[in-house]
Parts: C-alpha cells; sequence; structure tokens
C-alpha cells in the first residue's frame, strides 16, 4: 500500500514534549486516540478524547504496569496483513481493530543508570511493552506508521497535511529503520550495563556499541572517503564532540581528529598554568606552558614553526585578544578554547573559515573506557592509556640525580609524549617543547628527527643554540640499545625519562653515566599507534 490513512493511533510515551500538540493535531484529523497511563491522562488533562488500553483490551494494567500492552488486541491491530483474508478474517473473529500508528518512546533506561539508581529500579526501567510495539509496528510497516522521537512529530504532521491524513511508504520505511535502530541501542544500552556494571564482564561474549549521529562531514580523511561523526547514546564525555562552534567552516574528519588530540593533551597538562597545544597530522608540533597564554602560543609556535603553519591549536584557558592576534598571524585551521572573550571573538571573526570551537570544560584525562580499531575481518578493543605517573613513582638509576628543573621538565616531556605516535622522543625545556620525533620505525631516528628540528627552530627564530641543549627528553618506550640514547646526548639533552625494561638496560644507563645523564624509569610505557 502506497498511502496509509490514519485513523487510530496508539500513544505511549515517557518523553512527554510535544505530546500535546500531536494529540491535538491527530484529534484535528479525527484520528481515534488510544493511550496508557500518564500519556493518557496528559491527553485528557488538555480536554482530548482517549481510549484507556485497558479498554480496548478487555484488562486492566497489572504487575505495577508490566503487562498493559502485551495483548492480541495489541499486536493484532499492528501486525495484521490487511490485503490478506485469512488475516482480515482473524481481525473480524476477534474484533482486533487496526492501528495505523505507533508513537513511543521508551523507558529512560540510561538516564536511570546514569543517575546512579539502585539496581532494582534499573531493572524496573528496562522497558518490555514499549519495544515490542515499536517492533510490531515498524515490520508491519506496509501499512503501520511508527515514531521513536519527538523530533519525528512535525515530519508526521507535515506529512499528514500534504497526504491528506495519509502517510506515504516512503515515510513509514524510514521511520521503521529508525525504530529498529533506536530498539536496538536501546538493548544494547541494556546488555552493556549487564555486562559491565551488573556482571561485571570488560569484554563480553557479544559487544555492543550503541551511537547516534551527529552529522555527516565533507568527507573523510580524503575526498573519495565518507565520513560522519557519532556520539555514544548514553552519557557522553565532554570532548570535542560535544564543542561549540561559534564560526568557521564545518569542520572535516580530519579536523575533528587533530582538535580531539590537542584537546586531549591540554587536558592531560591541565590548568594549572596556561598551556598551549599545537596538532599536525594528529602529532603535537609544539606544546608550552607559561604566565600567560600569549606567552605559551609564543613557546609552542617557535618550537616547529613550519609545521604548525595549518594547524590546530587547543588552549588551556579562555582566548584573549592578545593571544588570538597572534594566532591568527599565521593560517590555523582550528582553535579549541574553555571560552573567548570578546576581543578575541572580533580577532577571529575577521578570519572566515578558521574554526572557533569552545568546550566548556576539558576531558578527564583519567577516565576509563575502552578504544576500538577496525580491521580486515574483526576489531581491537582495549582499556583506553589512562596511565599516568607521578613524581614518586619514578626511580633514578643512574649517578646523578635530576635538578628540581630537570625533574619538571622530565614529568612534561613525559605527559606530551604519552601523546606523540610511537616511536615518540619528546625533549622539554623550561615547560616548552624543543623538538618532537613521531612515528619513526625506530627510536633513534625519531631523537635524531627532533634534534633536527630542534636546529631548524633555532636558526628560524634566531637562537644561539637550539632549546634542546640542556633539556629534558621522554622516550615513550625503553631505548632497546644505547645508540637512541646516545643521539638524544648528541642533541644536548642532560635528563632522561623512559620506561625502562630492556634486557639491554645495563647498556643503556652506563651510556647514560658516562654522558653525565640523569635518567628515570617509569615502568610504564605509552606506545600510541
Amino acid at each position: 500500500m502506497a498511502n496509509v490513512p490514519i485513523k487510530r493511533a496508539l500513544l505511549s510515551v515517557s518523553e512527554k514534549s510535544g505530546l500535546v500538540d500531536l494529540g491535538q493535531a491527530l484529534s484535528a484529523l479525527n484520528v481515534e486516540l488510544i493511550s496508557t497511563g500518564g500519556t493518557a491522562k496528559a491527553l485528557r488533562d488538555t480536554g482530548l478524547q482517549v481510549i484507556d488500553i485497558a479498554e480496548l483490551t478487555g484488562f486492566p494494567e497489572m504487575m505495577d504496569g508490566r503487562v498493559k500492552t502485551l495483548h492480541p488486541k495489541v499486536h493484532g491491530g499492528l501486525l495484521a496483513v490487511r490485503d490478506d483474508p485469512t488475516h482480515a478474517a482473524a481481525m473480524a473473529e476477534h474484533a482486533i481493530g487496526p492501528i495505523d500508528l505507533v508513537v513511543v518512546n521508551l523507558y529512560p533506561f540510561e538516564a536511570t543508570v546514569a543517575k546512579g539508581a539502585s539496581r532494582n529500579e534499573v531493572i524496573e526501567n528496562i522497558d518490555i511493552g514499549g519495544p515490542s510495539m515499536v517492533r510490531s509496528a515498524a515490520k508491519n510497516h506496509r501499512y503501520v506508521t511508527v515514531l521513536t522521537d519527538p523530533d519525528d512529530y512535525p515530519a508526521l504532521l507535515a506529512e499528514l497535511e500534504a497526504g491528506a491524513g495519509a502517510t506515504t511508504l516512503a515515510f513509514r520505511r524510514g521511520m521503521a529503520a529508525k525504530a529498529y535502530a533506536t530498539t536496538a541501542a536501546y538493548d544494547a544500552a541494556i546488555a552493556q550495563w549487564f555486562a559491565r556494571v551488573d556482571q561485571p564482564e570488560k569484554f563480553p561474549a557479544l559487544r555492543t556499541m550503541p551511537s547516534r549521529l551527529v552529522t555527516t562531514l565533507r568527507y573523510g580523511e580524503n575526498p573519495h572517503q565518507q565520513a560522519a561523526l557519532y556520539v555514544p547514546t548514553g552519557p557522553a564525555v565532554r570532548g570535542i564532540a560535544q564543542a561549540s562552534q561559534v564560526q568557521g567552516r564545518e569542520l572535516s574528519y580530519n579536523n575533528y581528529n587533530d582538535a580531539n588530540a590537542a584537546l586531549e593533551l591540554v587536558a592531560e597538562i591541565g590548568t594549572a598554568q596556561p598551556t598551549v597545544v599545537i596538532v599536525k597530522h594528529a602529532n603535537p608540533c609544539g606544546v608550552a606552558t607559561a604566565g600567560s597564554l600569549l606567552e605559551a602560543w609564543q613557546a609552542a609556535l617557535a618550537c616547529d614553526p613550519v609545521s604548525a603553519f595549518g594547524g590546530i591549536v587547543a588552549v588551556s584557558h579562555p582566548l584573549d585578544g592578545p593571544t588570538a592576534g597572534a594566532i591568527t598571524e599565521i593560517f590555523t585551521e582550528v582553535v579549541v578554547a574553555l571560552g573567548a572573550d570578546a576581543a578575541a571573538r572580533e580577532i577571529f571573526a575577521r578570519k572566515k573559515n578558521l574554526r572557533l570551537m569552545l568546550v566548556e570544560a576539558l576531558p578527564d584525562p583519567h577516565r576509563s573506557g575502552q578504544t576500538v580499531t577496525v580491521m580486515a575481518g574483526g576489531m581491537l578493543v582495549q582499556d583506553r592509556d589512562n596511565g599516568h605517573v607521578m613524581p614518586d613513582m619514578l626511580a633514578c638509576v643512574t649517578q646523578r640525580q635530576p635538578t628540581a628543573q630537570e625533574l619538571k621538565d622530565c614529568m612534561f616531556a613525559w605527559t606530551v609524549a604519552k601523546h606523540v605516535k610511537s616511536n615518540a622522543i619528546v625533549y622539554v625545556k623550561d615547560g616548552c617543547t624543543a623538538g618532537i620525533g613521531a612515528g619513526q620505525m625506530n627510536r633513534r631516528d625519531s631523537a635524531r628527527i627532533a634534534g633536527a628540528k630542534a636546529r631548524e627552530a633555532a636558526e628560524t627564530n634566531g637562537w644561539p643554540q637550539p632549546r634542546t641543549i640542556g633539556a629534558a627528553v621522554a622516550s615513550d618506550a625503553f631505548f632497546p640499545f644505547a645508540d637512541g640514547l646516545m643521539a638524544t646526548v648528541d642533541a644536548g639533552a642532560t635528563a632522561v625519562i623512559q620506561p625502562g625494561g630492556s634486557i639491554r638496560d645495563d647498556e643503556v644507563i652506563k651510556a647514560a653515566n658516562d654522558a653525565g645523564l640523569a635518567m628515570l624509569f617509569t615502568g610504564m610505557r605509552h606506545f600510541r599507534h
């Protein structure tokens, strides 16, 4: 059937926004309204005529409302194939009337979990009748329209107005697809709760990952790839996906990826001092803390001004005018901040294509959770890397102890290295990155590349020597040979922080002692592939 007139509707909703307007509009079209409990009361309170579900079925609601819509007069009215003579005969024999429209949204299971409710309350908020009606209506979408989202009420009313009180098959198909996605996500949230909270099972036998579309993107990593942004259906971590875009062009896949990397590193460093992170292709190319955002920007930019061109910037504090002005002196794709004053916004407004993203809070770097990597034929799932090292957890393995400033710079370098692609080498001097080597196939080359970048930065900035002279250096994993360590010595490093654990640790420690280095072992590795 192409167009199906709506003559009889069943409404049973937990979220009642838009309900009254919908009910009044349907009543004006002479649609008979059937409803349950609080939904029926909300409609009656506006003077609408409503048939109780108990009146339809001949059975009262029972068992604290657990059993009210699970009845042949409901599901028969939803599932009947109306042009099948045997179905029509069964409907006539048992006095089952057709139901043309189902409007249902489900018990607030995820909200109940999020508020820390007791186990019994969580269980009671597992909807049974709602998903059953939704699935029945969606299966029989050839004849029945189903809505699960108040945001779709206007579309339904527009459809009815255009179709003289009827819906098209295309509309019903679309709503059926959304209905099944809704019940699937709902069941997935319940399955996750049972597996991860109630049991718990970190890696359940069947994994579910419900998510909701935020927007489609211009393209993926490359123009021939399509892409979209999704967020979890449950309570989400505050992050770049929840940022408010103040201005600029639509963000691309790469913009989101890089902005997330920048924001995560800012969050890791924290807000004790103004901090600026510049990211290019998911790797930080300049990170600094200072007395002001402007000073932090200048120091971060000085680390690698070549790579910073066309980069992504994240800052730890609200943006001010002078910092905004300095940032706009080079081409910048995205700026992420915890707010921006009027002067900063005015300056950015002159750069129409620059995206300004504001977040209400930084994500918690120590939060739990999992990361997923899709591969051919499967996926890899792991705990997110929320490990962190405090100074009192470090072991000094060399004859020389680090100075107070070296220890501070080691900790800063270690934090940055955690966010650099492996093999990662990060030099830091006085709270500023001096050179970053990322993503090389061996650690020695990363150390050499970082040193070369530092020398180039010195020439560009007119410094008498690279900032790696007297710097601390972090390695995200152990040095398998002394050659990588010696490359950092050649660059001028005087203190080293690394996980340790190599079968050649003694060789590396001896090389560090011979060079007069202070070297700290963390006992923790931070590979990032």
